[in-house]
């Protein structure tokens, strides 16, 4: 059963390239899409930190420049801080990368802050090659399909297109042939 006090998080992230036109595009017409030159200029990169509640219809998405483990750390201090400080802990679902572990948060906070911090998570990592058991993970392919599969020069362009801040959802999906519903309750 749902449980406010201890939800499930699952949290993802992934690089995007910051690209912009290096000839101005020619605009839409009547039955005529945008057109564009294939050269671009490349504007450097920054990371995606989705976090998603599935059973609540939560998410987060927020753009970073680097991907560092006090970055990560200050997503997990935004995320137990701001948007859950009221849970007495958090499951967490992610990935086992280098950045993710408990460690990160002791090298960017005090440590009297940093175990507060720990205490509240209760990390589960996906198998190896099982990363798409992460609902965050599915989340990010959606929103790189329908959000970012085109030109962003900026990071505030990320934010522009749409980047579904704290927006809810209720969906169902079905991945190679097994259906997963999510639903409160």
């Amino acid at each position: 059963a749902y449980d406010p006090e201890i939800p499930l998080i699952c949290m993802d992230e992934q690089p995007v390239q910051l690209l912009d036109h290096s000839r101005p595009p020619q605009t839409m017409k009547p039955g005529q899409v945008q057109r564009e030159d294939y050269e671009y200029v490349r504007k450097g990169s920054c990371r995606l930190f989705l976090f998603t509640e599935p059973l609540a219809g939560w998410r987060h998405v927020q753009a970073s420049e680097r991907r560092t483990k006090s970055d990560w750390a200050l997503q997990i201090q935004e995320l137990l801080e701001v948007h859950y400080p009221e849970a007495k802990r958090v499951r967490l679902v992610m990935d086992n990368l280098n950045t993710h572990t408990i460690s990160s948060l002791y090298e960017t906070f005090a440590p009297g802050r940093a175990l507060a911090l720990a205490k509240r998570l209760e990390i589960h990592y996906t198998p190896k090659h099982g990363s798409w058991l992460n609902i965050a993970e599915i989340e990010l392919s959606a929103l790189t399909i329908q959000c970012l599969n085109r030109r962003i020069a900026s990071i505030d362009g990320i934010a522009g297109r749409g980047v579904g801040l704290g927006k809810r959802t209720q969906w169902g999906s079905e991945i190679r042939g097994l259906a997963i519903y999510y639903r409160a309750g």
